[in-house]
């Protein structure tokens, strides 16, 4: 697939690699773009114990380093993951406040299930697109008719392997950024 024909959209979710790849991705794109002179907002995931990522899970802020716990402990026999409402809660408030201090690129975890019910980082989104912003993320197999119903066919898929590619990025940043300027 030819980088020029992928990214061409404001709106880009990832896929076609593991999660934890995915939001490793994401701190990668986001450290280039602040490379490139860009400010960028917004939250990854990631999890502070590896041999146990459902137990301490957070998502981190792109602005400031800060870290939202998005786990509840459920005790030491649990099995499951438990997202804890209050930490993306306030995740969600800390990128709305830097979209309204001003940013040029919205970077969040992904479109999950949260989202598609209207909570999780689903204020966040909305905040970003109704800004104009430029906006990546990643969006499960699972949840593309969520993801497209949502975006009202705004947005399209980026694999991967493409995104990881530099020319890529620096190709969709000069177009998203110019046509933002002439906006």
């Amino acid at each position: 697939m030819d980088v020029a024909e992928v990214g061409t959209r404001q709106i880009v979710a990832l896929q076609g690699a593991a999660s934890n790849v995915i939001q490793d991705l994401l701190d990668e794109l986001a450290t280039r773009l602040a490379g490139m002179g860009l400010r960028v907002s917004g939250v990854i995931e990631s999890s502070v114990d590896k041999t146990r990522p459902c137990k301490a899970m957070m998502l981190r802020s792109l602005d400031d380093g800060s870290v939202f716990s998005i786990s509840q402990d459920l005790g030491p026999g649990s099995q499951a993951c438990h997202l804890d409402p209050e930490g993306l809660v306030l995740a969600c408030a800390a990128v709305e406040q830097s979209i309204a201090r001003g940013t040029d690129v919205v970077i969040l975890s992904k479109f999950g299930k949260q989202e598609a019910a209207g909570s999780g980082l689903a204020d966040a989104f909305g905040a970003a697109i109704s800004a104009g912003l430029p906006v990546i993320t990643a969006v499960s197999p699972a949840m593309m008719s969520e993801w497209q119903n949502y975006t009202g066919g705004l947005a399209e898929y980026v694999p991967a392997e493409v995104a990881r590619r530099a020319a890529w990025l620096t190709d969709w940043s000069r177009r998203v950024m110019t046509s933002r300027a002439c906006a």
